[in-house]
């Protein structure tokens, strides 16, 4: 890799966030000439960002504290084809409706990250529905389609994997490149951005969009990719047995956030400081070189700054307090999930299995069962004695709550409305 000089990519650099770029050198000395303009986009799948996420989050975090100016592109037309990548097969079409409502949600979530406003390097937030929904098709044929050759398109990861398993892939969807590359070409025009930033997985289609500027517009346009993560043990990152690790509170607590970082293995600590955190990189440097059992004070750190971000310090410091209540005291500290039950309903006693799938500690009434039956699942820290258990008034502990866990690290609290 070329030495890099400017800020913007050295930080990157330096923290582990490249993996690919079209031209180093000259995206380099441009970074270093003044603002730059960046997007990445984010189709409305759910109404919420997970995990998976966060890296490309946090690259937007890096560019604009480097000086420059991101564009947070919000896929409302792209949504409506769904992006083929990495995929087996092709995703649930969604209505007009869904993709409006999950657009709103997930719009929450770049506040706490990024500065949005006029200025040089404030972001702003598009919306490609705006071009792409006003398109014609024989024109779009014409202008962006002759500048694609089949040929081509077959040798992407994305198409290649589906026709290797003999996996349908849509003529829909065989379109998404193409409309991701005009995204790019389009917010060069009208706002001057010139790097396209994703994942590793986005190669081939941020490729598209560098080559059609050029053939459209003589635009010099760069892009920039992360490593798709994994874990240490090969997990994917944003995703547990028990679901999917949310960036909002209404779908995932801040308490469970906090967990999650928490609970990284040992050997991601030092990484996962780089990428998700801002501490100074001498500060990640002594903390992942913790001895022993020493190296929990650094998952603590690592949760807090990560929670921090993503929920606010008040959340994080509380979600803080409720571990160390929970597992150094064995408390049933409030900040915990909690579900709420009608008081008759209690005292008439409730299934246990009902509680753990109520509460997220379960799945499904299966994995209940399961996690009873395995011991895995206890109620006020003590065991469940069968899977048929209830819960009733009597169970409510000193505070007022029946405690649930599932595990020794997962917890939720029930008590009477």
């Amino acid at each position: 890799m070329t030495t890099l000089t400017s800020d913007f990519l050295l930080t990157l650099q330096q923290r582990g966030f490249i993996h690919q770029c079209t031209d180093f050198a000259a995206l380099d000395e441009r970074a270093g000439k003044g603002p730059i303009v960046a997007y990445i986009g984010f189709d409305c799948t759910a109404d919420s960002l997970h995990v998976g996420s966060l890296l490309p989050i946090m690259m937007l975090r890096w560019l604009q504290k480097t000086g420059h100016k991101p564009i947070v592109l919000m896929g409302g037309g792209t949504t409506k084809i769904g992006d083929p990548s990495g995929k087996d097969e092709a995703r649930q079409l969604l209505t007009d409706e869904v993709i409006a409502s999950n657009m709103a949600g997930i719009k929450r979530i770049f506040g706490r990250y990024l500065t949005f406003g006029d200025g040089p390097t404030d972001a702003v937030m598009v919306n490609n529905g705006d071009w792409l929904d006003e398109l014609k098709y024989i024109p779009l044929l014409r202008d962006i389609g002759r500048h694609f050759t089949i040929n081509r398109m077959l040798t992407f990861e994305s198409v290649k994997m589906r026709l290797e398993r003999e996996q349908p892939l849509t003529f829909l969807e065989f379109n998404y490149m193409i409309l991701q590359a005009y995204d790019f070409v389009e917010l060069h025009r009208r706002l001057g951005c010139s790097l396209q930033m994703g994942g590793s997985d986005q190669w081939g289609n941020i490729i598209n969009g560098v080559e059609l500027g050029r053939r459209t517009d003589g635009a010099e346009l760069f892009g920039l990719t992360t490593p798709l993560l994994t874990t240490s043990s090969g997990a994917k990152m944003g995703k547990t047995a028990a679901g999917a690790v949310w960036l909002t509170a209404d779908k995932l607590s801040a308490y469970d956030f906090w967990q999650y970082w928490r609970n990284t293995e040992d050997a991601d600590v030092g990484r996962f400081l780089r990428l998700y955190t801002e501490l100074p990189l001498e500060e990640v440097a002594r903390l992942e070189s913790l001895p022993g059992a020493e190296i929990n004070e650094a998952k603590k750190i690592l949760a807090h700054e990560v929670t921090k971000l993503a929920h606010g310090e008040e959340a994080a410091l509380e979600a803080a307090e409720t571990a160390r209540r929970t597992f150094e005291q064995g408390a049933a500290a409030e900040g915990l999930p909690t579900v709420e039950l009608p008081r008759g309903d209690l005292d008439a006693g409730v299934p246990v299995v009902d509680l753990l799938v109520a509460t997220g500690l379960a799945a499904s009434k299966g994995e209940a069962r399961r996690l009873i039956k395995g011991a895995g699942a206890r109620m006020n820290d003590g065991p469940i004695p069968d899977e048929a258990s209830k819960a009733t008034t009597a169970d409510l502990n000193g505070e007022g709550v029946i405690k649930l866990s599932a595990g020794k690290k997962r917890h939720a609290l029930v008590k009477p409305a």
